[in-house]
Parts: C-alpha cells; sequence; structure tokens
C-alpha cells in the first residue's frame, strides 16, 4: 500500500490534477461520497456535479460533466468528461448556456432533444453552483 492517497482526473482533453490529497468528495449517482486514505476498493459512476479536494496546503472545487471513478491501494482514479477548477468558470458564459438550455426546453419538442437539453441545464446549473461556492469560500 501507498503512504498517501493519490487522486487523478483525467479527461478526453488530459490530465487535469495528478497528485497527493488528503481526500475527495465525488457526485455519485446514488448521492456525493467522500474517499479518505485506506478506503475500500471501488468502481463508481460519477454524476455532473462538484470534486472537491482536500490537500493539507489548498482545497480546490472542479465542476463535472460525469464519468467513472476507481479507488484501489489508495489511488482515485477519475475519468470524465470535464473537470474544470471552479476559479476558470466564466459565470457569464455559464449563465447564457443555461439561458440557452432553458430556452430549448420551452420549443417544439418534436424539434427539440430534450434528454440533451436538460443535461447541457444540468451542466449549466452544476457551473454556476461551483462559481457560488468559490464566491462563499473567499
Amino acid at each position: 500500500m501507498n503512504e498517501t492517497l493519490h487522486l487523478e482526473i483525467v479527461t478526453p482533453f488530459g490530465t487535469v490534477l495528478d497528485e497527493p490529497v488528503q481526500s475527495c468528495m465525488l457526485p455519485g449517482e446514488q448521492g456525493a461520497f467522500q474517499v479518505l486514505k485506506n478506503h475500500a476498493s471501488l468502481v463508481s459512476n460519477v454524476d455532473i456535479g462538484l470534486i472537491k479536494v482536500e490537500r493539507e496546503s489548498k482545497n480546490e472545487l472542479f465542476a463535472t460533466s460525469g464519468g467513472f471513478c476507481e479507488v484501489k491501494d489508495n489511488v482515485i482514479r477519475i475519468i470524465v468528461e470535464s473537470a474544470e477548477k471552479a476559479e476558470s468558470i466564466d459565470a457569464y458564459r455559464a449563465q447564457q448556456a443555461k439561458e440557452r438550455a432553458e430556452q430549448r426546453l420551452q420549443e417544439d419538442k418534436s424539434k427539440v432533444d430534450a434528454h440533451r437539453a436538460e443535461l447541457a441545464l444540468k451542466r449549466a446549473v452544476n457551473r454556476l453552483k461551483a462559481v457560488e461556492v468559490i464566491k462563499k469560500d473567499h
């Protein structure tokens, strides 16, 4: 077993994070769950939500659009469609995306992929939530 808990967050665009952490809170499909050192091995789906990373020196928050994670031997591997640092989120763009998705959901259902629009809305709301959490913490 390793002496520390190690976190890797990977997206199709590359590695977002690869370093030791104290804990990681993940948005599971059945609810949020936390991984600490010596956690039991598991594989789980990751839902659209916030990944909270705790380190000795600083904490970080990422907005994710879902994927899966594996925990084994004090290594957390998170493979998701996207993981965006909360501090890097453009709140104006996220608000525009939310409004576009809401507008699509109001349109004629025969001309709109409602499931896709609902997911877009959920991602935009999640990004705005990440921005709000960061504002409260600072």
